[in-house]
């Protein structure tokens, strides 16, 4: 009997996980194809909360950190005061942070939660999910540290202190080069 249980239970798990995979607007194959450290970061060109264009490409010779959030992320949530710290700080360097928002309804619910949280920082929306496929982005938040030579030289999965002092050093050697 206990082997029964134990055979259902595994059944059960595996056939929510296979819904779950199959379910997903973006096919298993591309989960798998996410940017890594050392590549050179694919180029974007997004529209940002003030209908400015933004692309990669025309940041190259600065540090930028590209953020994929969502307003409905909880750990998305949790580190944006830790962001806003990061880009005070990082004011007035070669550094940019494109803070890009992955929701296909953002450019209605991103004003309403930036009245609720203002932050100064770039967000650009990615409505369509260019980006997000791009990147091979299916958790969020996940942020790429890109250098100089837009190459990936960073790649943080799951929510981040920003703003400790051991990041803003590191980022800020980058910056110098």
């Amino acid at each position: 009997m206990r082997n029964l249980v134990l055979v259902v239970v595994i059944v059960l798990v595996g056939t929510a996980v296979y819904l779950v995979a199959t379910s997903s607007s973006r096919p298993p194959s591309e989960w798998v194809n996410s940017v890594a450290v050392g590549d050179l970061a694919p180029d974007f060109q997004l529209e940002d909360t003030k209908g400015n264009k933004v692309s990669l490409s025309d940041l190259r010779g600065k540090v930028v950190m590209v953020n994929l959030w969502a307003t409905w992320c909880p750990p998305c949530i949790e580190e944006m005061p830790s962001m806003e710290r990061l880009h005070e700080v990082m004011a007035g360097d070669d550094f940019v942070m494109l803070a890009i928002n992955t929701e296909q309804n953002g450019r209605t619910v991103v004003p309403e939660f930036l009245k609720k949280t203002p932050y100064t920082f770039p967000i650009l929306y990615d409505d369509k999910g260019v980006v997000q496929k791009l990147y091979g982005v299916y958790k969020f938040p996940e942020s790429f540290i890109v250098g100089k030579d837009g190459k990936v030289v960073e790649k943080v999965i799951g929510p981040f202190d920003w703003s400790s002092a051991k990041t803003i050093n590191y980022l800020k050697g980058l910056v110098k080069g």
